[in-house]
């Protein structure tokens, strides 16, 4: 590191800890995949290494960017994310997964850009938020509302429903759930009425019951969540798997101490082994130990990550930080949540660790910016 930056020790090791984790996660459980596709035990691993490295430019890149380049831009990176998500229905460049048309087919990768419309929605958010925080600029521009008036959660709302839309019709649930879930608790500490973030998360839950409720899948996940083990060969399948694999996984691993590479489940009987429902391999694999030292990384990262926060000079860097956190937190705590039955299945990669370029070079930014963040308020 250079000797004129002076970021929060910390955070950075804790989330390269995060980073390292999972690369030898990743490295583990897709070897059985990449001999099967492509008869090279290394070539998921190799992928998720590229991603890292391009996240690691791209995040650095973050760390040397003024913070104030990034609130002074923000409308044009959403406006930019926002179209490159819209892409993806276009025919030959967008394509479908599962169902799902989420993804954009570029020359020599594929890339998820609702990954990215994530953190240039938290950009824009903090800065949108911050300028109605700030007496100076209103009285400058005379017509901005404060954010404590109704015009502020008109807009709020409006911006929401946009997003909302352009996530459903692809679908992609998971994000649209990570994305409101942040922008409400960025919108509840920014000086709001308490009533603005309750009715909008009236109606937020409205929606998310309507579209369970029409949507045969994501209905089957609800059931599922409240019924665990009435399907095991068929809807809960996922869910039934992912227990043996952690409750194989004793205390230090299904083998004994330090399992790393011995999972059974990897070999085609957990679905989604290396993104949704890596932790279960973790639990089988590290056992106990290796999954409450993962969850400790978490913790260590969200409280400095907070603390960043509050420390931060400017509203505008307060607000990003606490919403960079809290989105990586949050999409913690719903992945393994939802692999140990506390929560829903909900599909979502678990930070720094899932199999995926996308999802890792948009958190590397994210950590980018956060690490930018605790420069300038001298942490």
């Amino acid at each position: 590191m250079s000797k004129n930056i002076h970021i929060d020790r910390t955070l950075f090791l804790s989330g390269a800890a995060l980073l390292v984790f999972g690369i030898t996660m990743v490295s583990s459980v897709s070897f059985p995949y990449s001999l099967k596709n492509f008869g090279n035990v290394w070539y998921y691993a190799i992928h998720q290494l590229i991603a890292v490295g391009a996240g690691i430019v791209l995040g650095f890149s973050c760390l040397k960017i003024s913070l104030n380049s990034f609130r002074k831009y923000s409308q044009f990176i959403l406006l930019m994310s926002f179209f490159a998500t819209l892409l993806v229905f276009f025919p030959g460049v967008g394509f479908k997964i599962g169902g799902a048309r989420r993804w954009l087919r570029l020359p020599f990768f594929s890339l998820q850009p609702s990954e990215f419309l994530k953190i240039s929605f938290f950009i824009y958010l903090a800065a949108w938020l911050s300028k109605r925080n700030n007496a100076t600029y209103r009285a400058h521009k005379k017509i901005l509302p404060k954010t404590g008036s109704v015009a502020t959660l008109a807009a709020f709302v409006v911006i929401l429903v946009a997003l909302t839309i352009l996530l459903m019709v692809q679908p992609d649930m998971s994000t649209f759930l990570i994305i409101v879930a942040t922008a409400l608790a960025t919108y509840f500490v920014s000086k709001t009425p308490l009533w603005h973030t309750f009715l909008v998360l009236l109606a937020v839950g409205g929606l998310v019951i309507i579209l369970a409720l029409f949507s045969p899948y994501r209905f089957s996940r609800i059931t599922s969540f409240l019924h665990p083990f009435a399907d095991p060969l068929g809807r809960d399948y996922q869910f039934h798997q992912a227990q043996i694999a952690i409750g194989s996984g004793k205390i230090f691993g299904n083998q004994g101490f330090f399992s790393l590479g011995m999972s059974q489940q990897k070999f085609g009987f957990l679905p989604s082994s290396m993104s949704d429902s890596i932790f279960a391999i973790i639990g089988e694999e590290t056992g106990f130990v290796g999954s409450c030292f993962l969850i400790f990384l978490f913790l260590i990262f969200s409280w400095r990550g907070f603390k960043i926060s509050m420390r931060a000079k400017s509203e505008f860097a307060k607000l990003l930080g606490f919403s960079i956190t809290f989105w990586f937190i949050f999409q913690a705590i719903m992945n393994m949540g939802g692999i140990n039955g506390l929560l829903p299945i909900a599909g979502i990669p678990l930070p720094f660790i899932s199999y995926g370029g996308s999802h890792i070079i948009s958190e590397m930014i994210g950590l980018g910016i956060l690490l930018n963040i605790s420069r300038e308020a001298g942490n």
